[in-house]
Formats: C-alpha cells, sequence, structure tokens
C-alpha cells in the first residue's frame, strides 16, 4: 500500500489538495454537533471524521511519518 500512501501524500500536498483537506477537517472534525442531535446524526458524523482521519493517516504515512 505503499504506493497508495505516496499518492496521498503527493495529492494533498499542493495548494488545492491543503485547501481541499481543511475544508473536510472544517465540515466533519471541527464540526460540533449540538445536544439534541439524534443517534443517527451522531453516527453519520462520526463515519466522515473516521474517513477524513484515514485520509489524513495515509498521508502522514506517505510523507513518511508514520
Amino acid at each position: 500500500m505503499q504506493d497508495t500512501e505516496k499518492q496521498y501524500a503527493r495529492t494533498f500536498n499542493t495548494p488545492s489538495g491543503r485547501a481541499v483537506l481543511q475544508h473536510m477537517r472544517k465540515i466533519t472534525i471541527e464540526r460540533i454537533l449540538g445536544q439534541n442531535a439524534t443517534d443517527n446524526e451522531l453516527r453519520w458524523a462520526e463515519a466522515n471524521r473516521a474517513f477524513v482521519r484515514q485520509i489524513e493517516s495515509m498521508i502522514a504515512r506517505g510523507k513518511g511519518g508514520e
């Protein structure tokens, strides 16, 4: 999978790639759901956060960080 990780690192190491990743973080990881969020909303949000974290992990490994 090392080649794929390097491709993630290259893709997100451009100005556009960094902007897209920052936007993805903003709408997932940094998003705060209110106390009235439903179970489905919480599960959906956590799945999206996990996906963005997976992308970040692939980038880090592609750069040799993990």
